[in-house]
């Protein structure tokens, strides 16, 4: 655990704020993967109880940053490169579907919120946050299952998502292009959303979440 931690914690949801410091650290790689979760040393370095350290550890758990492990106790998520390659597999399905569903449907389309989150990770990019730039592209493709109009699609998303939360901690560090460009391709997969053409948009999708288009796998 490092010793840098910032700030002592306020008193008000103390849990939130544990939360909030040890996933800004396991996102930074301050925390590596597999680096165990010490409730006891974290309870100290925060000045803080355990019990809300638990509940932070847990929340981090279901997020899919952390795993624990009965008699061991709970570690950052390591990734294997056999399950990197299954989840990968699912999300291309998920989304190709997802894409060309959203771009067959009528010009009512709520593209705004997808909007939104284009701007947020051209922000991001430009303040080199890479927790902001997950969290804003993790809640765009979210968003294309949500507004598909099917209700599984969300559903399986959901199931999805901690696992490729975890695989962003692991490949994120190895990115080495640039995050403005990666916000721009996204500004491409909203152009291909908004074409009404199915065909193109599902494709784009698949190619994205692949790596096809030259992109990170599971950006």
């Amino acid at each position: 655990m490092p010793d840098a931690i910032g700030e002592p914690l306020t008193r008000v949801l103390l849990s939130d704020q544990v939360y909030a410091r040890v996933r800004g650290l396991i996102i930074e790689g301050a925390l590596a993967p597999g680096a165990r979760l010490v409730e006891s040393e974290i309870a100290r370095q925060f000045n803080v109880s355990q019990a809300p350290v638990r509940e932070a550890v847990r929340r981090l758990v279901h997020e899919g940053l952390a795993d624990h492990i009965p008699r061991r106790g709970s570690f950052v998520a390591v990734v294997s490169q056999e399950d990197a390659h299954h989840a990968r597999a699912v999300r291309v399905a998920i989304e190709e579907l997802a894409a060309r569903t959203v771009a067959a449907q009528s010009s009512d389309t709520p593209f705004e919120a997808l909007e939104v989150q284009v701007e947020a990770m051209r922000q991001a990019a430009l303040q080199g946050d890479v927790g902001g730039f997950r969290d804003a592209d993790i809640t765009f493709h979210r968003t294309v299952c949500e507004i598909s109009g099917n209700p599984f699609l969300p559903k399986l998303w959901g199931v999805m998502e901690p696992n490729l939360r975890a695989l962003r901690v692991v490949s994120d560090p190895l990115f080495t292009g640039s995050w403005t460009a990666m916000a721009e391709d996204h500004a491409e997969l909203l152009d291909a959303l908004k074409s009404a053409d199915p065909d193109r948009a599902g494709g784009k999708f698949a190619a994205h979440a692949r790596g096809d288009d030259g992109t990170t796998p599971g950006h």
